[in-house]
């Protein structure tokens, strides 16, 4: 017999169909250890060795692992085709080794392939290797780094800025480009400027327009008419003058399609068009790669998703010159195929493109079979792929210039004319912020006709500034400056949310206070660790280690020389200097300019003090240094208001409902924003809708909110037992709910958009995981006293930590995932010591009265 490794239980199942009876294909349900989050897990003063722990989950996986290997004469090591894959073998093969007798005669052999078919299955069978050691490195290094900058920089922030949360190496320049963004746009200066557009019409009566460039003989540049005055001016001798065209040059031009989608332009393709968000994205490719039922055959529906490729197998190819020729035409065909290289730093180009595992499978062939967001992802990735194969577009433009006939003015008329749409006619890529105006038709001009004009304008404009982040132009970015991985980046604009660093609104990024005083901090006393080319170097060296080009150890030893000198360097610090730091470093957002000249840092409430951050349980805020005599507090940043002012708690109106003909209105209450639809009438209360987290109230206009009055909304009929599925927003979020079963929506949009699919999926889910014992999101290990280990839960209050029969809540600002096993214990006994009822006092009793 042989065991094979995989990573998911998905897998296994589809792997072993193809595979036969004589293998054995078991789950490892990804990495199998990691390093547990205690001092000592890299040690520096020991060569960086690594302590790894197994949790209890794992333990029983690893046991079925090594009962099967005691009994094969071969281990095929089948994990993912990149550097995370190649580290759960590594780790797989370190555990078996550790265990006597488990290893004695079997060979090991590791097997990678890109797709989960029988062909590229039974290819990879063939083709075995061993273990990279040079990707083991690469990835040790990373997890060592990572481990390195947030064990030892998280707890700096604990101490310097109580409630603050985390520090990464990678997700601190992330947040630093957000609140850069936010920076400039706060610094921005709106500049006024005018164009002259001339509405005109040939010598056929045909209309069409053009732009005023030239005025008086001088080029016209953006800000050359920068006041109604002057672009009146113009406008009346543009009036005045007389036109005819002096040449019109046309250009053939081509536009070549898109190269496949690599890891990180599929979710920008997929947040633009199909409005998914990074883990969206990857949680959907991940159902797709894995494969399901299709006409009989369990089989991945996609090529493995990870990657920084942006070529395909030339059996894929083929297949797609093949769909194109048949549906489209020859003529949609291009003579050679389509070649792409990558433009992003630091791409690792070793696998295919994501792709259709087979592209004469069509969308429609599968709709049938997915959820509403695999169909819509593959048939998006499925797009994307055949139009990187299809034959050019081809343009012709034409530039006009209409000149007055003292030759002093010069009006351009441009347009493009679509010869063959080639790739077009299926696929465009979408763009993010774009100002380019829609592609405009000229009509048939010659040089010479004369030109009547129909209608001038004088129209002003104000520059803008730049736009917040989206989440497909955050990774964008990046991409193009090479921070992170394609694998890092829905995990990383997660954890920013989950921070509370960060908000979403309208799909774009806004730093929150608590994320701007973190910045601000460690672009003061961390400088160098949060600059994007010192984060792209990292990522430039981890990748020299996975070729072999330099030793991985010695790549931490250079890090930890200067890092652990900074972070000795911040134990002097008082946290009264580094507010004062913080304070003069964020003083432009949080203590803008009044109106009537006054210090904008002198406190409302007394007259007399200073405004100054102040730091507290739940984080920092704004404070006067008069406290206690004046207790005048505010937020330094808050999604309902500008500038850290506090919000106006009034009722904002939104719009009447034609309906009912009341009044709806956006108010804020003890447990936050919500929706009410008009005003008490004596003991009847008004209906009201609450706005769920990680939707800005910001966001909902007048159309939003009648829909979250309108909830709960029929989803539709369960196909089981055709009663109605509902979707609602409840105490804990939104949620969806059918015969008394519930399941969570992780998106606020979801509540709205869900179909039925999705909605039975997450509902047969929900009711898989119930009855079962909650899995803990840690083990912690043996309590220093013994008899039982510490876990750390997930409960519907929130995180918390769990020893026998003792619950010990986790505080706020503490991350679930960094508490120690010396927190714990102090928490489970403070938490004991609670529990313990003082016994009660007797009564006296009464005395009796003498006689």
């Amino acid at each position: 017999m042989k065991t094979v490794i995989v990573e998911s239980p998905a897998k296994a199942k589809t792997i072993n169909k193809y595979l036969g009876k004589d293998y054995k294909v078991l789950a490892s349900f990804g990495h199998i250890r990691d390093l547990p989050s205690k001092d000592g897990s890299v040690d520096p003063e020991n060569d960086f060795a690594m302590t790894w722990a197994v949790d209890s989950d794992s333990k029983k996986r690893i046991k079925d692992i090594a009962d099967s290997t005691k009994v094969s004469d071969e281990l095929i090591l089948a994990t993912d085709p990149d550097r995370e894959g190649e580290a759960i073998s590594w780790h797989v093969l370190e555990v078996l080794n550790a265990k006597r007798g488990v290893m004695k005669d079997v060979t090991v052999k590791r097997v990678v392939f890109n797709e989960i078919t029988k062909t590229a299955i039974l290819k990879a069978m063939e083709e075995p290797r061993d273990v990279d050691q040079e990707m083991v490195e690469a990835y040790l290094t990373r997890r060592a780094l990572d481990y390195l900058v947030g064990f030892n920089l998280s707890p700096v922030l604990w101490r310097k800025l109580p409630g603050s949360k985390s520090a990464g190496r990678v997700q601190s320049v992330a947040l630093r480009l957000i609140c850069e963004r936010e920076l400039e746009i706060e610094k921005f200066n709106s500049e006024e400027y005018w164009s002259i557009e001339a509405k005109l019409k040939n010598s056929t009566s045909k209309t069409f327009m053009a732009k005023l460039t030239t005025l008086n003989g001088e080029k016209l540049e953006k800000f050359t008419l920068n006041n109604e005055t002057a672009a009146l001016a113009a406008k009346e001798a543009v009036e005045a003058a007389s036109f005819s065209i002096k040449s019109v040059v046309s250009k053939p031009t081509r536009r070549r399609p898109a190269a496949p989608f690599t890891t990180s332009t599929l979710q920008q393709e997929a947040s633009r068009k199909l409005g998914f968000n990074a883990q969206r994205t990857m949680r959907t490719a991940q159902k797709l790669y894995e494969g399901i039922d299709i006409k009989g055959e369990t089989t991945g529906l996609i090529t493995y998703m990870r990657t920084d490729g942006v070529n395909i197998a030339n059996e894929a190819i083929n297949n797609a010159r093949d769909v194109i020729g048949s549906k489209y035409g020859s003529n949609y065909v291009p003579a050679k195929p389509n070649f792409y290289k990558n433009k992003s730093k630091n791409a690792q180009e070793a696998h295919e493109a994501v792709r259709p595992t087979s592209l004469s499978r069509l969308p429609a062939d599968v709709a049938n079979r997915l959820d509403d967001d695999q169909r819509r992802l593959y048939e998006l990735i499925w797009k994307r792929t055949i139009a990187s194969q299809m034959a050019e577009a081809q343009m012709e433009q034409t530039t006009a210039d209409i000149v007055s006939t003292d030759g002093k003015h010069t009006l351009r008329a441009t347009g493009t004319v679509q010869i063959f749409d080639g790739f077009l006619t299926l696929y465009q890529e979408g763009q993010d912020d774009t100002d380019d105006e829609d592609e405009k038709r000229l009509p048939k001009l010659s040089k010479d006709e004369n030109i009547d004009k129909d209608k001038i304008d004088a129209n002003q404009h104000f520059t803008s500034p730049p736009p917040r982040f989206t989440e497909a132009s955050l990774v964008k970015r990046m991409e193009e400056l090479g921070i992170g991985r394609p694998s890092t980046y829905a995990s990383i604009l997660t954890v920013l949310r989950d921070r509370n660093y960060v908000i979403m609104d309208k799909n774009r990024f806004i730093p929150e206070g608590k994320g701007r005083v973190v910045t601000s901090f460690l672009e003061n006393y961390f400088n160098k660790y949060v600059q994007y080319d010192f984060t792209a170097g990292l990522e430039q060296e981890l990748d020299k280690v996975s070729d072999g080009d330099i030793p991985w150890k010695e790549v931490l030893a250079n890090f930890w020389l200067d890092f652990s000198k900074s972070i000795e360097g911040t134990k002097d610090l008082r946290v009264s200097e580094v507010l004062d730091v913080i304070t003069d470093a964020l003083a432009p957002f949080i203590f803008p300019e009044r109106d009537d000249g006054s210090d904008p840092r002198k406190c409302p409430k007394c007259n007399e003090g200073g405004l100054s951050v102040k730091t507290g349980k739940f984080g920092a805020f704004i404070g006067c240094e008069n406290y206690p005599t004046c207790n005048y507090t505010r937020q330094i940043q808050n999604s309902d208001g500008e500038n850290g002012e506090a919000a106006d708690e009034g009722p904002k109106t939104l719009g009447i409902d034609l309906k009912s003909g009341m009044e709806v209105t956006l108010r804020s209450g003890r447990f936050g924003p919500y929706i009410q639809l008009g005003e008490p009438v004596e003991k009847e209360k008004p209906k009201r809708a609450s706005i769920p987290k990680g939707m800005s109230p910001d966001s909902v206009d007048f159309d939003r909110a009648l829909k979250l009055l309108a909830l709960p909304r029929d989803v539709g009929m369960h196909p089981e037992d055709g009663k109605v599925i509902k979707a609602a927003i409840g105490r804990y979020g939104p949620y969806v709910s059918h015969s008394g079963a519930f399941a969570s929506l992780k998106d606020p949009e979801d509540v709205f958009n869900i179909g039925i699919n999705h909605a039975v999926t997450l509902l047969a889910e929900a009711a898989a995981k119930k009855g079962k014992a909650a899995e803990p999101l840690k083990d912690l290990g043996e309590h220093p006293d013994g008899d039982g280990n510490i876990l750390v839960m997930n409960g519907r209050y929130g995180p918390y930590v769990k020893y026998k029969r003792i619950n010990a809540t986790i505080p706020k600002d503490k991350d679930p995932m960094d508490v120690t096993m010396e927190e714990a214990v102090e928490l489970i006994k403070a938490r004991a010591s609670k529990g313990k009822k003082k016994p009660a006092k007797k009564k006296a009793s009464a005395k009796k009265k003498a006689k």
